[in-house]
């Protein structure tokens, strides 16, 4: 940190700082809570999130949007596929390309887990204006894309 900073940027950085990990913590903790619910791991967890909003992928975009090495991911999806939750399938247009796809049959009742947090989300977004909420996505695109790079250093 450079020294020529104001006494109130200093601050700032490092509430920030705090601010970030105590979210981070909190998303941890929350996750790991749902997934405990739902009898599934974090990461299990967040995949089948990455394929609802996504729609159906092949396993190595999966390791690519998550930042997960191959082997991985490979064990992920086992694990999800012995549960019910995915499916591999053979892509109609180029067969040998293998397709995971969530069994929304088997995921029933999970959204409504997830409902009162989102709710209240909602209501804080109502705080802000346009320009603030764009600054906001902003920001957590950013951080996003730079702690995805740090999990694929971490990974491979």
């Amino acid at each position: 940190m450079s020294r020529d900073i104001s006494e109130r940027r200093k601050n700032l950085l490092e509430a920030l700082s705090m601010a970030g990990r105590d979210n981070s913590n909190a998303a941890v903790m929350y996750h790991t809570a749902m997934g405990e619910r739902l009898g599934l791991g974090m990461t299990e967890e967040k995949t089948l999130d990455l394929l609802q909003r996504m729609g159906p992928l092949t396993a190595g975009e999966i390791g690519q949007h998550a930042g997960l090495a191959p082997a991985t991911v490979s064990g992920l999806i086992d694990r999800l596929e012995s549960k019910w939750l995915v499916r591999r399938v053979r892509d109609t247009r180029d067969r040998r390309r293998v397709i995971v796809e969530i069994n929304y049959e088997r995921l029933a009742g999970f959204s409504e887990l997830f409902e009162p947090f989102v709710a209240a989300l909602g209501e804080l977004y109502e705080r802000y204006t346009d320009d603030e909420l764009e600054l906001i996505l902003d920001y957590v695109t950013r951080a996003t894309a730079l702690q995805r790079a740090a999990t694929r250093d971490l990974t491979t």
